[in-house]
């Protein structure tokens, strides 16, 4: 999920932040250049902390422990 959410924020991002689409309206109210640019680093930031959880679920191990009970109850 981190990967795909990082390719989606680094496209919008990049479309805001190099002005590909002009949106009537949206500058009064938002800096579109800095929005821009501010998703990239969220971008960038949510692949980089996916590869990462993604390289330490890789390497974990499991170990399963039986104890055996060898008492046995005489009624």
């Amino acid at each position: 999920m981190g990967l795909g959410l990082g390719i989606v924020l680094i496209v919008l991002g990049l479309i805001f932040g190099l002005g590909v689409v002009n949106i009537p309206g949206l500058d009064q109210y938002v800096a579109t250049e800095t929005l821009g640019w501010i998703l990239v680093a969220a971008g960038v930031l949510s692949i980089v902390l996916g590869l990462v959880m993604n390289k330490q679920r890789g390497e974990t191990r499991h170990v399963e422990e039986r104890h055996v009970d060898s008492r046995r109850d005489v009624v």
